[in-house]
């Protein structure tokens, strides 16, 4: 079942150019992000046909914001710079009854449910909604994947250190070893980062995600 998402910005640098430096991003992380296209100014619409991947690219997406609103507060922006601005996600689960080649050209529940979410998203503090073909399981979508876009904004550098080697693979041990820490050290900043709280939510979100498209 595809989901469409139709992220648009707040303000700050416009135009593809922003669109094209977020998109090889995301990239590294998510493969399918190549199916999203530039529609206007700088947002950007695309179609994902994996739940999972939705999670995927929904959490890059706050972690950036988090990161760039992390740089503004300690006053790290060169002078001189464009300030980035932040993200409105909408993220649309239903049918769509053959994919489009371009992504703005698509039609179906599910571009329509992610127009909604866009509009909702923009009256929303998180700035993230879900629309889908079953209301009450995109209602339950939306609230478990803004506890999550929360934990990811929260989460600190020294926690994003040990969650990224441990989410590669690597053992806490392995990653102490990395990081010059004691595994002791590594488990306090993944309990601080509440990475056993993400690894249990991101496949909540998943599946509700599909029942939402329905």
């Amino acid at each position: 079942m595809p989901f469409v998402l139709v992220v648009d910005g707040r303000g700050g640098r416009r135009g593809p150019g922003r669109v094209d430096d977020v998109l090889r991003r995301l990239a590294d992380r998510v493969p399918s992000v190549a199916s999203f296209a530039w529609t206007a100014q700088d947002e950007l619409q695309g179609v994902l046909t994996d739940a999972d991947a939705v999670v995927d690219v929904v959490l890059g997406l706050a972690r950036e914001d988090a990161a760039r609103e992390g740089l503004a507060r300690e006053g790290l922006a060169r002078e001189g710079t464009v300030r980035e601005a932040g993200w409105s996600i909408g993220v649309g689960a239903g049918a769509v009854p053959d994919p489009p080649e371009g992504a703005p050209a698509g039609a179906g529940s599910a571009f329509l449910c992610a127009r909604r979410a866009l509009d909702a998203a923009r009256h929303r503090s998180t700035r993230l909604a879900v629309r889908g073909a079953v209301p009450p399981d995109a209602a339950d979508a939306q609230a478990v994947l803004t506890a999550l876009a929360v934990v990811v904004a929260r989460r600190s550098g020294p926690a994003w250190e040990a969650v990224e080697l441990v989410g590669a693979g690597r053992t806490q041990a392995g990653a102490a070893a990395a990081l010059g820490i004691s595994r002791q050290a590594v488990g306090q900043r993944l309990a601080a980062g509440l990475w056993e709280l993400e690894r249990e939510l991101r496949p909540t979100a998943a599946r509700l995600l599909t029942r939402a498209a329905g």
